[in-house]
Formats: C-alpha cells, sequence, structure tokens
C-alpha cells in the first residue's frame, strides 16, 4: 500500500530540488499534493509533472515571508480537500556567501526571513489546521549548517539551526494533539541553491566522507520517512542525512 494513500499534503519551495523530488515522490505514495512555491512557472510544471503521472496536484503561489500568503495557502488546502495532513516546509535560500563581519544587513535580514519566519509562518498556521482535524505531520527542511558552522554562511547556519529549535519546541507543545513535528538536515545537495555557491566554494561535497553531494531524490525518501507512518514515534527529531560530513 503505499505510504501516503489518501493523504493532503503540502510542499513548499516544491518549484525546484529537494522540493520538487519530495513532491513528486509524496504523489506517487499515494497524496494529494499542493504545490507551494514564489516561482509560478517552476511551481506549475511541478504540479503538471505530477497530474501527467496520473497523481492530484494543485499549484498555489505563495511567499513563504508573507502570513497572508502561507495562511491563504493552509486556508485552500483545507478547505478545498478537507483537511490537512502533512505539511513540508521546504522553502529556503542560501543568500550571500561571505563571513560574518562581510555579511550584509539585508542579507542577513532576508535569509532569516525566508529560511526561519517562513518555516515558523508554515507550522502556525499549518498546526491551526491540523488542531482542527485532529492531528498531522509537520517536516522542515533544516539542514547540516545548521549543527556545524560555516565560516562563509553565516546566515544561513542561523537561520538553519532556528528551524531545528523551532522544530523540537513545536514537537513538545504538540506532541498530545495528534502532530509530529521533525526536520530534515541534508548535507551538500545538488539543487539550485547549490548551484549559486561562488567557485571557490565547489569543493564542499569532498568534504563529506562518501565523496560526492546527494541527489534531491535521496533527502525526497528521507523526507517521506519523515511524513509517513513509519516515522510514527519520533516527534521533536533533526533526521541528518548528510553522507558522513557530522560524523567527523
Amino acid at each position: 500500500m503505499p505510504k501516503l494513500e489518501g493523504k493532503i499534503a503540502v510542499v513548499t519551495g516544491a518549484g525546484s530540488g529537494i522540493g520538487r523530488a519530495s513532491a513528486l515522490l509524496f504523489a506517487a505514495q499515494g497524496a494529494v499534493v499542493v504545490v507551494a512555491d514564489v516561482d509560478a512557472a517552476s511551481g506549475e510544471e511541478t504540479a503538471a509533472r505530477i497530474r501527467a503521472a496520473g497523481g492530484a496536484s494543485e499549484f498555489v503561489a505563495t511567499d513563504v515571508c508573507s502570513a497572508a500568503s502561507v495562511r491563504a495557502l493552509v486556508e485552500l488546502a483545507s478547505e478545498r480537500f478537507g483537511r490537512l495532513d502533512v505539511l513540508f516546509n521546504n522553502a529556503g535560500i542560501g543568500g550571500e556567501y561571505a563571513p560574518l563581519a562581510e555579511c550584509s544587513e539585508e542579507n542577513f535580514d532576508r535569509i532569516l526571513a525566508v529560511n526561519l519566519r517562513g518555516v515558523f509562518l508554515g507550522m502556525k498556521y499549518g498546526i491551526q489546521a491540523m488542531l482542527r482535524s485532529g492531528g498531522g505531520v509537520i517536516v522542515n527542511t533544516a539542514s547540516v549548517s545548521g549543527i556545524a558552522g560555516a565560516a562563509a554562511f553565516p546566515a544561513y547556519c542561523a537561520s538553519k539551526a532556528g528551524v531545528i529549535l523551532l522544530t523540537k519546541s513545536a514537537a513538545v507543545a504538540y506532541a498530545q494533539h495528534g502532530i509530529r513535528v521533525n526536520c530534515l538536515c541534508p548535507g551538500v545537495t545538488e539543487t539550485p541553491i547549490l548551484r549559486m555557491i561562488p567557485s571557490e566554494f565547489e569543493g564542499l561535497s569532498y568534504q563529506h566522507p562518501m565523496r560526492r553531494k546527494a541527489a534531491p531524490e535521496e533527502m525526497a525518501r528521507a523526507a517521506l520517512f519523515l511524513a509517513c507512518d513509519d516515522s510514527s514515534f519520533a516527534t521533536g527529531t533533526e533526521l541528518v542525512v548528510d553522507g558522513g560530513f557530522t560524523a567527523q
């Protein structure tokens, strides 16, 4: 039986990378997938791919920095399909790459707005919907950069560390309400964010003992594990999928 049969799932940042791979996999595992992305063209393409493969999907243009936009996304999913079972808060950006003293205030604010505030808003409105329908599962995308510092990515590291603790706080608060909240901590993964990293940091993947980048599909499978009943006793945890990077 498909692992998400009959579930209603929302995936943010689903126009590319881990988000797209996860949306496609969730749909293949039986979920109705509401695809959310700030980029309408890429988001529509993901939803079209799901439908072409025989799945059910709808695209909703969403700016995760906007409370009104995130609230509208959750309300649409809940009202159109009756409930929200799975929320994957995956949208994120890399921003500028520079050590802390050279990090602009604008860059810091922008990264925190998308990567951390966006997850906060998704959980805030997603939890409200799940409380009304009796429970659900939330997965948040953090990063190994939220566990181990990186000299050139201070704002990104801060945002992802915040996601980890925000995840734990929500998990503790809503464990007795049938809501599980976990986060995924990817290592270097072949996504649009990675392709924007300056050339001097291109060797990051070789810091992983496995000496390669991950494919988005590998992270999607980890997200599926957290989203389905295979992880039914897991909440408040970070699933590190990093080719051994943090084991060093």
